[in-house]
């Protein structure tokens, strides 16, 4: 099976069943349409729902087909590459202190919606760590925590000894620890987050493809191969998924491939000495190494391989020598699932918000953050349609830019896992 076909995931063999989603084969009518059934769409029409709007979400697949129900399941409520204070100095003390505290709280609020709508995901929310792996990331490490902390988020230092114990990695020089994020089973969490919306009364059709938006009157018009939707609010949510419904939208991100590999169940003995107290980690590599287990205790990890011709073995051969130099105490392991997906990211690693048309906004490009800051994201959209445009948005809205060179920048990217392995290598 290829990897880029979903049955290839973890996560579809051991996920919650999918709520009742037919397509689309009627006209209709609806306060609010939103585009796309990943974490913000699904985010989006649950919050719509509860906020009494007559919702309708369309997605092309099935709910949590793309990125949402195949990423390594890490709950991170950071940014990508910025620390607070770099977002203060690009956007300015008030609007930076909000955004700010959105990316703060969007692990808070997934857990949240977990808890409080009984979506059975493996939810464990027992922080997020990052260790350096050379001595010379500890100033930056630390930078992040200082930043963080003096925004009361709950987080703290771990020198070499505590984040050997954490990781049960030896390998590394320290680290800090952000204890509002955590892990989940990704895919459940975006089926469980459909069935809340449903229930709450939104409209979730799936196999159900926008394939034209346009203007209708004062309102919007959607197309679907078998119906459509007239409304005057549309949201779109499509991410690294994103095509020509809106022009130039596509051309504003990187969609990237992002692979994840999950061994055989590991050993109880060996198992117990790799993140003992249940934490996820994403390291500071450049060309990131990111591992955690799931409830059967497979260890999953996320590379970027460089070419994806025979990938399959290059993934194998690359990840048991990684796994190895990680944790000594496993000898040697299966491979079961190898899987792929597109992540959307922006070039400078934030995401966007963007006030397309009257009536017409889209939020994008979490850069590798998606469960959580795409949740968030969902629930502002939500709130910006229904009766909160008046509100100071915590991320600002920006014109759509496309990137030049577009189509030269994805395979570009790949090539640029080769400087970041330097650069790495380097530290």
């Amino acid at each position: 099976m290829h990897t880029s076909d979903i049955r290839s995931s973890l996560w579809t063999d051991t996920a919650i069943d999918t709520p009742i989603t037919p397509s689309l084969k009627e006209e209709r009518r609806a306060d609010a349409i939103v585009i796309g059934g990943g974490y913000t769409g699904l985010s989006a029409a649950l919050h719509l729902a509860e906020r009494g709007a007559d919702a309708v979400l369309l997605e092309a697949q099935t709910a949590g087909f793309g990125a949402s129900g195949r990423n390594n399941g890490q709950v991170i409520p950071t940014y990508t590459r910025h620390s607070p204070d770099d977002v203060v100095r690009e956007f300015g003390p008030e609007q930076g202190e909000r955004m700010n505290a959105w990316v703060a709280g969007s692990a808070d609020l997934v857990f949240d919606l977990i808890r409080r709508h009984g979506i059975d995901c493996d939810a464990a929310q027992n922080g997020w760590l990052q260790p350096a792996h050379a001595i010379s990331r500890m100033a930056g490490v630390q930078a992040k925590h200082d930043q963080w902390a003096a925004r009361g988020a709950p987080v703290e230092m771990v020198d070499r000894d505590r984040t050997a114990e954490l990781t049960g990695s030896p390998i590394y020089h320290g680290g800090w620890l952000h204890r509002s994020g955590g892990h989940i089973q990704p895919l459940s969490f975006a089926r469980g987050m459909a069935k809340a919306a449903i229930d709450a009364g939104a409209a979730i059709h799936c196999e159900s493809p926008a394939i034209e938006l346009r203007r209708d009157g004062n309102g919007w018009l959607v197309m679907t191969p078998h119906g459509s939707v007239r409304t005057q609010s549309v949201l779109l949510a499509t991410n690294a998924y994103t095509d020509q419904l809106w022009p130039g939208l596509s051309r504003s991100i990187v969609p990237v491939r992002s692979f994840h590999i999950a061994t055989a169940p590991l050993s109880a003995n060996v198992a117990a000495t790799i993140l003992p107290q249940g934490q996820g980690f994403s390291d500071t590599r450049q060309a990131l190494w990111a591992f955690r287990q799931d409830r059967n205790r497979r260890l999953i990890t996320t590379c970027m391989p460089v070419t994806t011709f025979g990938v399959r073995g290059t993934l194998r051969r690359s990840t048991l020598k990684r796994l190895h130099e990680a944790f000594p105490q496993i000898s040697g392991t299966e491979f079961d699932y190898i899987w792929e997906c597109k992540v959307a990211m922006t070039i400078d690693r934030l995401p966007r918000y963007h006030e397309l048309a009257p009536g017409l906004c889209a939020g994008l490009g979490y850069s590798g953050r998606g469960i959580a800051i795409g949740t968030a994201m969902g629930k502002f959209l939500a709130e910006r349609v229904s009766g909160g445009a008046d509100i100071d948005p915590p991320i600002p809205s920006t014109p759509v830019q496309g990137l030049p060179l577009h189509d030269l920048i994805v395979p570009l990217s790949r090539i640029l896992v080769l400087y970041y392995r330097w650069r790495d290598y380097r530290a």
